[in-house]
């Protein structure tokens, strides 16, 4: 009698925790989804790791030029020379390891959009901005620069090579309002003569600003 008096208990006891861990487990949440309970991981029940989306997908074709950093002293004179400021959009084509884009929402608030057809650069730019604190302020979008949209910006930084820059050119011209300011390490725009050249610990930066009448011979 005193052994089936227990079994009742414990069965009836395991019966009630498991209707008592049913009840607390928010309704609607969905593990395999990859929501956590707030219990489990400290996160909101309704955050998704971010690991999760992904930001990448594979490359569409060889990149034009071959990755190769541009110098931070060099990427602070460009910002410097175009005189970028916090109510500005950049965009740099090319972006690499994004740290002209970074750099120039680090220091003066700007936003910026980086462009690279290269995922392993991309993903390289996204964990640069998260160390840097910007990722309020940058993206980063694995797309052609052919076929990216430019308009939005109002100013351009570039280290390409002297082909694709001629290639762009038209590009750059039709898209980008009067006023954008163009900056380019390295490689200048052909016949499309700078409003400024510097040289910055051997490096050469050209500058332009788009004219509101472009002339027929450079589109």
């Amino acid at each position: 009698m005193n052994f089936k008096k227990i079994l009742f208990l414990m069965v009836t006891g395991v019966s009630i925790t498991s209707l008592g861990i049913a009840g607390c487990t928010p309704q609607g949440t969905d593990l395999e989804a990859g929501t956590q309970p707030s219990t489990l991981t400290g996160q909101t029940e309704t955050e998704t790791p971010a690991a999760t989306t992904p930001t990448t997908q594979p490359q569409e074709r060889p990149g034009d030029v071959p990755y190769v950093p541009t110098p931070q002293p060099v990427v602070d004179a460009m910002l410097q020379v175009a005189k970028v400021g916090k109510n500005d959009v950049l965009y740099d084509l090319g972006s690499g390891d994004g740290r002209i884009v970074n750099t120039a929402a680090q220091k003066f608030g700007t936003r910026g959009v980086g462009i690279d057809i290269n995922p392993e650069r991309i993903q390289e730019a996204n964990e640069n901005a998260q160390k840097a604190g910007v990722t309020d302020r940058v993206k980063f979008v694995q797309q052609d620069l052919f076929t990216t949209d430019f308009s939005e910006a109002t100013v351009v930084t570039l280290y390409l090579l002297p082909e694709v820059n001629a290639k762009l050119r038209p590009k750059l011209l039709s898209e980008l309002k009067p006023g954008t300011r163009i900056v380019s390490h390295a490689f200048d725009m052909g016949d499309w003569k700078p409003q400024q050249t510097l040289n910055v610990e051997g490096k050469t930066i050209y500058y332009w600003v788009v004219p509101e009448n472009v002339p027929a011979n450079l589109r």
